[in-house]
């Protein structure tokens, strides 16, 4: 073995031994790394497992006061029951282990979602360097969220259809499925071109990894889907104040009228009808799911939180793909990530998040025009 090698196998093993002696103490310690929305999908999988409500409040609440996490009131998992799978083998951990593994799960989520897209769009350094500066990832990963694994699923989607494997890439949309109204264009698109081509494939496998996914769910708890709709219909997203257009529509014009919560949809709906007119001849995955998720993101009901942004990697790799100058991106990039740096900063409202998307989309469209008229 080489002095080089063996400096760095001792340099590994030192590393690693700091690393067990801090995750042990962090394992001893409750008030340090706070578990935040990683109690939601802990809890929920728990409440399943023992065949109760995941989306009983009350019940959510008690067991979160019951591992040390008390804001209040319950952090609640309102994603679809297809989610448990992911939730439940965490929950058959202890809770602050399952923290831990759940961190590594998404930091691993982050380096196979930029290993995809650096695969698929021919730019490593660009989708590396994204994935892992772009602050929404770090709050993602902060607030114990899930948003890395939706990512893994997009890119997932694009690098499998990119070779074919179309139902696999609609099996992986699963994953992309457990916040479905963030990506409300792309689904649609997904019917469109499923109608026009008679090509089932991708639809198939979507089917599949939801029927998949929720097996384990209906096992432990037969009424998981019931509670899930009547959770629904009792506790709709009317309170939240979400960083979308339709939240500052009804901040406008009055709170009471959650309609609007809605009307961005409709402008999102039309540049569908007109994108999907003019491209469907030369329809191309890997070209059109960036655009698709950032305007379904855009034009999105609810939800979009900040760690929500981290699906904003795709269209920036993809961009970044396309030939043309890169200053122009990279100070725009920077400056976007700044501008969401000063928001944290200065402890704003999450829906002070609000412009991020729309700018990014702004910006998005701008580079791209500019690229292609110097190509």
């Amino acid at each position: 073995m080489s002095s080089r090698s063996l400096v760095s196998v001792v340099l590994l093993v030192v590393l690693s031994l700091l690393a067990l002696r801090s995750i042990a103490k962090l394992l001893d310690n409750p008030t340090a790394f706070p578990p935040h929305d990683f109690v939601e999908y802990w809890c929920a999988g728990a409440l399943n497992l023992a065949g109760r409500d995941p989306y009983d409040p009350a019940a959510m609440y008690a067991l979160e006061q019951e591992i040390g996490w008390d804001i209040g009131q319950a952090v609640m998992m309102w994603n679809p029951p297809w989610t448990l799978t992911v939730a439940m083998p965490l929950a058959e951990l202890p809770w602050r282990t399952a923290q831990i593994v759940w961190f590594a799960v998404r930091i691993a989520a982050f380096c196979l979602s930029a290993h995809l897209l650096a695969t698929t769009y021919r730019r490593p350094r660009a989708a590396w360097a994204i994935t892992f500066t772009w602050l929404p990832c770090y709050i993602a990963l902060q607030y114990g969220q899930i948003p890395p694994l939706m990512l893994l699923g997009v890119a997932l989607f694009v690098y499998l259809e990119q070779r074919g494997h179309r139902f696999a890439a609609g099996f992986a949309c699963v994953l992309l499925a457990v916040k479905p109204h963030l990506a409300i264009l792309f689904w649609l698109a997904v019917g469109l071109h499923a109608i026009r081509n008679r090509e089932w494939r991708i639809v198939a496998g979507g089917l599949v990894g939801g029927l998949v996914f929720s097996v384990w769910p209906l096992v432990q708890n037969p009424q998981v889907f019931t509670q899930y709709f009547a959770s629904a219909r009792t506790n709709p997203p009317t309170q939240w104040m979400s960083p979308t257009l339709g939240t500052l529509l009804r901040a406008i014009f009055g709170v009471e009228q959650f309609w609007l919560q809605f009307l961005p949809m409709l402008p999102g709906l039309v540049w569908l009808a007109w994108h999907w007119a003019k491209t469907r001849r030369t329809w191309n995955w890997t070209e059109q799911t960036p655009g698709l998720i950032l305007v379904s993101f855009v034009t999105a009901p609810y939800g979009a939180w900040p760690y929500d942004l981290t699906l904003l990697v795709l269209p920036f790799v993809a961009v970044a793909a396309a030939r043309g100058p890169t200053v122009p991106l990279v100070v725009f990039y920077a400056l976007l990530n700044a501008g969401m740096l000063v928001c944290v900063g200065l402890g704003l409202p999450a829906h002070w998040a609000v412009w991020v998307a729309p700018v990014a989309l702004g910006g998005g469209l701008y580079l791209t025009t500019r690229r292609n008229e110097t190509a």
